[in-house]
């Protein structure tokens, strides 16, 4: 089962591109949950130099190509997974995923996590999807994703996720 199954499996549901949901982000739900950004091309990536990720407060985004080639993840297609939400924030997946979309067109929002996304290529081609959760503490749920993750991928976590 690939990765898009599993998950639809487990509950989520979205699916859109990065660039569908920068023309109309009203589908994302204005609930706490938990969110995955998926690259299903694949094709070695292409790594960008200067990415659109924006300066927030003047500090610049962009990692060297060998940070990010060192980063990659081979054989899988999960590329960042995200929280929105919980007993430590208000935030709601509409709202955490429009300032991460904000922030992959260069705006200077505080959404740094995930910012090696907007250094590929295809950055708008890639999928989110989401998951929302009623009784489950979001930093929870994403903790274990990426634990995972990792189990499955010797000990690395998702390309974009610079922490556990």
């Amino acid at each position: 089962m690939d990765s898009r199954e599993a998950l639809k499996a487990n509950g989520f549901t979205g699916f859109k591109t990065m660039q569908e949901l920068m023309e109309n982000n009203l589908c994302i739900p204005k609930e706490m949950g938990v969110y995955a950004v998926l690259r299903e091309n694949k094709d070695s990536p292409t790594f960008l130099v200067h990415g659109t990720g924006g300066f927030f407060k003047g500090d610049n985004p962009n990692v060297s190509i060998e940070t990010l080639q060192n980063e990659w993840v081979e054989d899988t297609d999960i590329l960042y997974i995200g929280k929105a939400g919980g007993t430590e924030s208000n935030a709601t997946l509409y709202s955490r995923l429009r300032q991460y979309l904000q922030f992959g067109q260069e705006k200077a929002v505080g959404h740094k996590g995930g910012r090696y996304i907007w250094q590929l290529k295809d950055s708008r081609s890639l999928i989110v999807c989401w998951k929302v959760l009623v009784h489950e503490e979001p930093r929870n749920v994403e903790r274990e994703m990426i634990q995972a993750f990792k189990s499955d991928h010797q000990f690395k976590r998702p390309f974009a996720n610079l922490q556990d």
